[in-house]
């Protein structure tokens, strides 16, 4: 059963990640740009939900290579969620909120840029679905620590937005409060590990670009991708903690 779980996750994660190419193209423009509704060949996509979905190129064009790395990084994402977690409730939750991460991602690598279609629902959603989570047999976190802990991450991001505009985006504190969710389910310890993971991760990520003089130490660099990184890892070990 542990093995079918694993498997069913990774499943869900590359089903999910084939879905994430169209959203991310359409969202991906400058701040003050419309969300783009046509394919890069021109084509309107369909209006309503379908038209979010699926590859960037719609069925008007030419049949096109189709990028194999978001599909397999949902896979891969999904699946260690899942060998961690183990058939507890959060895991459903993880598993509903790790495509939304993945797609916010890829936007914010390629425009600096994470939507409030996407945090806001996301710092709605985490803790309302955790809540449905605690209410269930079997999970091990506390929903009253992920509340306060949203609060308390997305708090501390907004001071840093103040005392650095230019460094700390307005939509990393938005993101902050749904990761601060998802890391505080497991207490302050995994919520400290977390945040600070993803500060690491993106000053390594800053500094491998500097010493390889493809950036300078003023160089903005996208944030939210190393944010979720270090929530991911706050994840697992506070699932591997609870087992």
């Amino acid at each position: 059963m542990y093995v079918t779980l694993i498997a069913v996750a990774a499943l869900w994660g590359a089903a999910a990640g084939t879905l994430v190419p169209r959203a991310a193209y359409r969202l991906a423009v400058e701040p003050g740009e419309g969300w783009r509704d046509a394919c890069p060949a021109g084509h309107g996509y369909v209006p309503g939900a379908r038209g979010w979905l699926g590859p960037a190129r719609c069925t008007g064009c030419a049949p096109a290579a189709r990028a194999a790395a978001v599909p397999l990084l949902g896979a891969a994402v999904c699946a260690v969620l899942a060998a961690a977690t183990g058939p507890r409730p959060e895991l459903a939750v993880w598993l509903l909120l790790a495509p939304v991460a993945l797609l916010l991602a890829v936007v914010d690598r390629r425009v600096h840029r994470l939507p409030d279609r996407l945090t806001l629902s996301l710092a709605a959603a985490a803790p309302l679905l955790l809540g449905a989570a605690a209410l269930l047999p079997g999970h091990a976190g506390s929903w009253r620590l992920a509340v306060l802990g949203g609060l308390a991450l997305g708090g501390a991001y907004f001071l840093l937005f103040l005392v650095n505009p230019n460094g700390m985006g307005f939509g990393d504190v938005k993101l902050a409060l749904s990761l601060g969710a998802a890391l505080g389910w497991y207490g302050w310890g995994v919520l400290l590990v977390g945040a600070f993971a993803g500060f690491l991760f993106g000053a390594a990520y800053g500094l491998g670009l500097v010493v390889l003089r493809r950036a300078t130490r003023k160089s903005v660099i996208p944030f939210g991708p190393f944010m979720m990184c270090g929530t991911l890892l706050g994840l697992l070990l506070g699932a591997l903690a609870g087992s």
